[in-house]
């Protein structure tokens, strides 16, 4: 175990604040793959929290209208348009349905019905033209690309599109650089390890936003003080599910121990290497990184970069030991310089 005041390396970060009854630390295990961009959890995390709202602004970046993590959005779900070649790995919908095409003749029938009847999706009733057209399966339109429709030719000018979709949070850092510079205690480390805002003694000085290397603390412009994810720690206290983890419907955000949460992860990884998808890689879960490891890590299915996350963090308190050091030095040199100036020129 390192030295209590340890800015760096692995660390069980409750019992090093002190805490003699720490309970396991919990977190949260976000895998991307599975994250249909619903919003639920930032829904579940306003109304459990009071959070104000952000607007329903519509900030030309796909379906994100909340933008980033701020003092009003604690989750923030990312949505990344990536143009892909048509012929990346598998083909679109190759395999499924199973089941051969309607006819034409059924399908046009089954337009023409007032209900749904199942033969496409966003087809309206009526359209027999267009149901239709589901004999021959899927249908390449080469959308969105960097020219108008039809102005390429060939399949390798033919271009597609993927969504990544990431529900952001509060990293709850093993080394928090917000809670070694917050000078009134109102950061404060929890029993299952998390990192909590006390706002009540919060005096807006800004220090905790400049430390955080992920930049998901901010200030409300109302009352100046900081907010962010306390990982629902009035419900963990009650043994209940954080509120975004429990609204999910696709469990893309797993809330557990964290040492199971990381077998977990390592064990999806593995699954989706199996199964072609071999740059499904981890963020956060390494406890020998720049912060320690987090609290909250995701599975990603791209660069960090990406998703708007830096590739390599690191804790900004880390060098604050050696600076202090330099700065003594320093300080003992003119100290030094100084004295031997005045006995120099009093002899």
């Amino acid at each position: 175990m390192p030295d209590a005041n340890s800015f760096y390396g692995p660390l069980d970060p409750a019992p090093d604040a002190g805490w003699t009854d720490a309970q396991p630390r919990m977190g949260f295990f976000t895998d991307t793959s599975i994250c249909i961009g619903c919003k639920a959890c930032e829904v579940a995390c306003k109304e459990w929290n009071d959070v104000p709202g952000s607007g329903l602004d519509l900030l030309g970046m796909s379906y994100d209208n909340t933008g980033a993590l701020t003092a009003n959005s604690w989750r923030h779900v990312a949505f990344v348009e990536q143009p892909r070649p048509a012929g990346h790995r598998a083909a679109p919908f190759a395999g499924t349905p199973t089941a051969g095409t309607v006819s034409a003749a059924s399908a046009a029938v089954a337009a023409g019905t007032a209900n749904d009847t199942g033969t496409s999706g966003g087809v309206p009733p009526g359209e027999s033209a267009a149901a239709a057209r589901m004999v021959t399966g899927p249908e390449f339109l080469g959308m969105p690309g960097a020219r108008p429709p039809g102005r390429d030719t060939g399949a390798a000018e033919r271009t597609d599109f993927r969504w990544l979709m990431m529900s952001d949070v509060c990293k709850h850092c093993t080394h928090a650089a917000c809670l070694d510079v917050c000078p009134t205690g109102s950061l404060f480390r929890t029993e299952f390890g998390t990192v909590v805002v006390q706002e009540d003694i919060c005096n807006g000085c800004g220090y905790c936003i400049s430390a955080c290397p992920y930049g998901v603390i901010d200030q409300r412009k109302d009352d100046g003080r900081a907010w962010k994810c306390t990982l629902c720690y009035d419900r963990l206290g009650a043994g209940q599910t954080p509120a975004c983890a429990q609204a999910c419907p696709t469990e893309s955000i797993q809330y557990g121990a964290l040492d199971e949460l990381r077998e977990r992860a390592a064990e999806r990884v593995a699954v989706l290497h199996e199964r072609g998808v071999p740059e499904a890689r981890l963020y956060g879960h390494d406890p020998n990184d720049g912060v320690g490891g987090d609290g909250a890590f995701f599975l990603l299915l791209d660069d960090p970069e990406v998703y708007g996350l830096p590739p390599d963090p690191v804790v900004t308190t880390r060098d604050l030991p050696r600076m202090w050091k330099h700065a003594g030095a320093a300080a003992l040199a003119m100290a030094a310089a100084v004295v031997v100036a005045f006995v120099g020129g009093s002899s």
